[in-house]
C-alpha cells in the first residue's frame, strides 16, 4: 500500500480527532443506545435507529482515520532540506501575473487541505504546477477560465 504525505500538524489533527471519536463520541452513543433500549420496543424506537445509524458513522470514521494515520507518510516542512525548490509541506508565496494579486499557500495532504486557510492539496492542479519550481520560476495553472501564470515570489519551509 501506498504511503500518503501528512503534515505534522495534519496528522496531530487526526490523532485529535480519533482520540475525540474514542473517548467522548463513542461512549456517548453507546450511552444513547442503551437509554434508547430501556423504553422498550425497539421495531418502532427512532432513537434507537437514529443512534445505531450514529454509532455506525463513528466507528467507520474511526476505521478511516486509523487506517489514514498507520498509511501516513507525516513530513516535517522544517526538517526540509530541499534548497530553495517548492516541494510537499512547503509555504509557497505566489503572485498573479494577470491581476496582481498575492497569495501565500502551503502544500498539504489531501485530508488538510482548505483553501480558506492557505493549504492546497498535494493533488490540486495548483500544486502540482508549483512543485519543482524554484522562487522567480512561472508556474502555469490550467484553470477553469484558462491558462493562468503564476510567479513564485518565495518558498519557505515553515
Amino acid at each position: 500500500m501506498t504511503k500518503t504525505p501528512l503534515t505534522v500538524s495534519g496528522a496531530e489533527k487526526l490523532r485529535d480527532e480519533l482520540h475525540r471519536l474514542k473517548t467522548i463520541d463513542r461512549p456517548w452513543v453507546i450511552a444513547a443506545i442503551a437509554e434508547a433500549r430501556s423504553h422498550g420496543d425497539l421495531s418502532e424506537n427512532a432513537e434507537y435507529d437514529a443512534a445505531k445509524e450514529r454509532q455506525g458513522f463513528i466507528e467507520g470514521r474511526i476505521q478511516e482515520v486509523e487506517g489514514k494515520l498507520s498509511n501516513a507518510q507525516i513530513i516535517d516542512p522544517k526538517l526540509l532540506d530541499a534548497d530553495g525548490r517548492c516541494v510537499f509541506g512547503a509555504t509557497v508565496e505566489i503572485e498573479d501575473q494577470d491581476s496582481g494579486d498575492v497569495f501565500t499557500y502551503q502544500i498539504v495532504g489531501e485530508d488538510e487541505a482548505d483553501i480558506k486557510a492557505g493549504k492546497l492539496s498535494v493533488a490540486s492542479p495548483m500544486s502540482r504546477a508549483l512543485i519543482g519550481k524554484y522562487a522567480g520560476d512561472i508556474a502555469q495553472v490550467q484553470a477553469p477560465g484558462g491558462m493562468r501564470e503564476f510567479e513564485i515570489l518565495d518558498v519557505r519551509y515553515e
